[in-house]
């Protein structure tokens, strides 16, 4: 089994010592290079310690053998694109909140700024984290197994009001829902 912790960790810009760092009880910079390179085993326990400091899921530590990967090869920058120095294998987009659950709404007609194909990833997240979704597009459970979708443009107290996308749409005012998805990526084939 072949280990991901070098690809993703120089993706993320980091350092060994800041990974150590970042480990629950922090560690050596040497013991997350020996780790990385295989001279030392990689049980469970550091696979949980070291995808909670790279804030991954702990299964995109590992790949099995022989398993053709899409590979990042070019940055985009101001000055265009630029080959990087060593291709590596691209790592899914992390989202912030390492414990997160992710959902995922499938666009099967265009609405707004999103086409029919694309995909939206959300971050669910609970009441108390409601107020930094204002403005931002969410997905919010309804009553009877149905969902709403929009940009959430208001809360008062234990109410939201979603304006969904597109034009002439009313908006959606929700009582005391459990939880909010909100959108972090948006996966659209070119």
């Amino acid at each position: 089994m072949i280990n991901r912790i070098r690809d993703i960790r120089r993706q993320q810009g980091l350092t060994l010592a800041e990974v150590a760092a970042r480990c629950h009880p922090p560690t050596t910079a040497q013991t997350i290079g020996r780790l990385e390179t295989g001279m030392r085993s990689l049980s469970l326990t550091w696979m949980n310690r070291i995808a909670e400091a790279l804030e991954v899921d702990p299964q995109m530590l590992v790949k099995a053998e022989g398993g053709i990967a899409p590979m990042l090869i070019a940055r985009l920058g101001i000055n265009g694109a630029e080959a990087v120095a060593r291709p590596v294998e691209a790592i899914f987009p992390i989202v912030p909140g390492g414990e997160a659950t992710l959902v995922v709404v499938s666009v099967e007609a265009s609405a707004g700024e999103y086409r029919t194909g694309d995909q939206i990833w959300l971050r669910q997240v609970e009441p108390e984290e409601f107020p930094r979704a204002l403005n931002r597009d969410v997905l919010a459970p309804r009553p009877g197994g149905r969902f709403a979708f929009g940009r959430m443009i208001d809360r008062d107290g234990e109410r939201i009001a979603i304006l969904p996308p597109g034009i002439g749409q009313r908006q959606v005012v929700i009582d005391r829902p459990h939880w909010l998805g909100v959108a972090e990526m948006l996966v659209r084939r070119l």
